[in-house]
């Protein structure tokens, strides 16, 4: 008898175990089936990068500034072109010079301050890029070769911004912007970006490096233009210089004879 109750306990021990192990394979197995019954969870829980809050945010942005002209799902509309696609590079490059959002319809949004926070535009470009696509993302700025900045402007860059980067008129009413109030960062967007009339400058095109480049090359043309001891004149060379001092000094000379002359005459 003791031997049979000792073997019937350890047989009736396995049999809850067994229990267990088998309701616990199917609650495995029915739980994806019930999550997938349940209701998704709101927009506020599913950002792209950063915290639910975050992407809170930036929809609330974007509804109320740009969905107006490029769409509720940034499928674009008459007033505004499509962004889906276009990358975080091009929504921060609008948005972080304040080209973006525009009280009126214009061929070409103007350089001013910024409408939003850094933090502001960060939830806008996460918002913008939950929209699907590739595109640029943002470039990271670290340092380059004067020289060959020198020589990668010239090429690609001083035919519309000018040799000293002060912008220059284009055609239709478009215009290549001065260049001075950009930052490092914006620089390497508007490269890899192309905004307006600019073409895009792919990695495949300027690598890198060539970027960090012309970045560190315009950000001297920046400092340069601090003259100190007159007008620079656009840096357009010691002919041109000269030659419009001498029109400035015969113009004083004219002048001259000609109130000598009028005082001789009295």
């Amino acid at each position: 008898m003791q031997q049979r109750a000792r073997t019937g306990a350890r047989a009736g021990w396995p049999v809850p175990r067994r229990a267990l192990a088998v309701g616990a394979a199917l609650v495995l197995a029915a739980g994806p089936a019930t999550l997938s019954s349940r209701p998704a969870p709101g927009p506020s829980t599913a950002a792209p990068t950063g915290t639910p809050e975050n992407g809170q945010r930036g929809a609330e942005l974007y509804r109320q500034q740009c969905a107006s002209c490029h769409g509720p799902r940034g499928q674009g509309s008459q007033r505004g072109p499509s962004l889906v696609g276009v990358g975080p590079a091009s929504v921060d490059f609008q948005v972080g010079t304040g080209r973006m959002p525009v009280p009126d319809e214009t061929a070409q949004p103007r350089r001013d301050e910024p409408v939003f926070s850094a933090d502001e535009i960060a939830a806008l470009v996460d918002h913008v890029a939950s929209f699907g696509g590739g595109g640029p993302q943002i470039p990271r700025v670290s340092a380059g070769s004067l020289p060959t900045g020198r020589e990668v402007f010239a090429a690609n860059c001083a035919p519309c911004h000018g040799a000293t980067g002060a912008g220059a008129t284009l055609t239709n009413g478009w215009d290549a912007p001065p260049l001075y109030e950009a930052t490092p960062v914006q620089i390497a967007e508007a490269v890899r970006v192309g905004p307006g009339l600019m073409p895009a400058f792919p990695s495949q095109v300027l690598t890198d490096q060539q970027v960090n480049d012309v970045t560190a090359y315009v950000r001297q043309l920046r400092s340069e233009r601090l003259d100190r001891g007159g007008n620079p004149l656009g840096r357009l060379g010691p002919l041109v210089e000269g030659l419009v001092a001498w029109i400035v000094t015969l113009g004083l000379l004219v002048a001259a004879a000609r109130w000598l002359g009028r005082r001789a005459g009295q």
